[in-house]
């Protein structure tokens, strides 16, 4: 089987060009979920806080100075702002993909509760040698 042949078998699975879409929706799915977490769940929750705007909170461990030539030092600062919108994003699509996906997937998995089958009767030859062992233990 030649190389090209072997890569076309390859993509040509179910199981690829569906790992594909995943992907790419994914990516989709994650950028509508920064946007909403951004623009729409902060801002609230920043006015609700006296004004605050999560993505300017940082911690200054040194100021933008020049140095002795004239060139700028750009300051050094620790956003905690900004991961805390990047941890409320991954918190809703942990939950969006818990809900849309997990659950559901779960609810089809279900395995139907087995019933136990009483045993068959037994049959007129075993019902008759039944009666003949007791018959001989008398």
């Amino acid at each position: 089987m030649s190389f090209t042949s072997e890569f076309k078998e390859f993509v040509s699975k179910g199981n690829v060009i569906d790992l594909a879409v995943g992907v790419v929706i994914g990516a989709a799915f994650g950028k509508i979920v920064t946007s909403l977490v951004e623009d729409i769940i902060m801002p609230p929750i920043g006015m609700l806080l006296g004004g605050v705007n999560f993505s300017d909170l940082k911690f200054t461990l040194q100021q933008a100075n020049v140095d002795s030539a004239g060139k700028a030092i750009n300051a050094v600062t620790i956003n905690y702002g900004n991961f805390i919108q990047v941890a409320f994003s991954f918190i809703i699509i942990a939950l969006a993909i818990f809900v849309f996906v997990v659950k559901p997937m779960n609810k089809m998995k279900k395995k139907p509760v087995a019933v136990t089958a009483e045993p068959p009767a037994p049959s007129k030859e075993e019902m008759l040698l039944s009666e003949i062992r007791d018959l001989l233990k008398k």
